[in-house]
C-alpha cells in the first residue's frame, strides 16, 4: 500500500511539474509613442515619436494553454509638435516655425494574462502600469522678419522641466501577440491604450493621454 501511494505521489508530482513552466529573460524593442490632448470640445494629436524600451520579464505557465507574465521596462515616451506661422506686425512680415518635443522618462510594469493558441503562438491581455520618472519639454523657434526690403532671422531654443506639472501614474491597458522559436528567441507586438490624464492640475476638462505601440524581441531562459 505504501509503495502504491509513493508511486502515485511521484506520478502526480511529475504531472504537476510538466504542467507548469517558469521562464525569464531580457527583452527590448521599438516603441511608437503618441500624445493626445483634449479640452473645451477640441482635440489635438501630437506627431508620433519613435523611441525604445528595454528590460526583463518573468513568465509562468499554469498549463499548455494559460499563463501570466510580469515585466519591468524602461522607456522614454512623449510626442512632438511642429507648427508654422505667418503674420503681419506693424508693416513687417513675420514667418517661421516652432518645434516642441515632450520627453517623458518612464518605468513600465506590464502584467498580462497569456493564452497559448499553439506551443509557439500566444496572445496577451493586460495592464501596463507606468511611472513617470522625468518630464521635460525641448523647444525651438525660428522666425524671419521682413521690413522695407530688409530681412532679419531670429532663433530661440531651450528646455523646460515640467515634472511637477505631470502625474506620475500612467495606466495603459494593452493587447498583444507573441511568437517564440524553439531556441527560446521570441518576437512580440503590443498596443497600449493610455487612459490616465497626465496633467496634474488640469483647467476644466483638459486631458493629456499617452498611447504607444511596441514591437520587440527577447530570449526565454528556464523551462520545466
Amino acid at each position: 500500500m505504501k509503495k502504491l501511494l509513493l508511486i502515485a505521489s511521484v506520478a502526480m508530482m511529475g504531472t504537476f511539474a510538466n504542467a507548469q513552466e517558469f521562464k525569464f529573460g531580457p527583452k527590448a524593442g521599438y516603441s511608437l509613442s503618441m500624445l493626445k490632448a483634449d479640452g473645451d470640445g477640441e482635440s489635438y494629436k501630437f506627431d508620433s515619436k519613435s523611441t525604445f524600451y528595454a528590460g526583463a520579464f518573468v513568465e509562468y505557465k499554469f498549463n499548455d494553454k494559460f499563463g501570466v507574465q510580469g515585466e519591468v521596462l524602461y522607456s522614454p515616451i512623449g510626442g512632438k509638435q511642429e507648427e508654422s506661422f505667418s503674420y503681419a506686425d506693424m508693416g513687417a512680415q513675420v514667418t517661421g516655425s516652432e518645434k516642441t518635443d515632450f520627453k517623458l522618462g518612464s518605468v513600465q510594469i506590464p502584467v498580462s494574462a497569456k493564452y497559448f493558441a499553439t506551443e509557439n503562438l500566444a496572445f496577451a491581455l493586460g495592464l501596463n502600469v507606468g511611472i513617470i520618472t522625468s518630464a521635460k519639454v525641448d523647444y525651438t523657434s525660428n522666425a524671419t522678419v521682413s521690413f522695407m526690403g530688409e530681412t532679419q532671422t531670429e532663433s530661440e531654443s531651450g528646455s523646460e522641466d515640467v515634472k511637477n506639472e505631470m502625474n506620475k501614474l500612467n495606466l495603459a491597458p494593452f493587447v498583444g501577440a507573441e511568437y517564440t522559436l524553439e531556441n527560446g528567441l521570441f518576437f512580440d507586438a503590443r498596443y497600449n491604450l493610455g487612459v490616465s490624464n497626465l496633467i496634474k492640475n488640469p483647467e476644466g476638462n483638459e486631458t493629456l493621454k499617452n498611447s504607444f505601440f511596441q514591437v520587440g524581441v527577447g530570449f526565454k531562459f528556464g523551462g520545466n
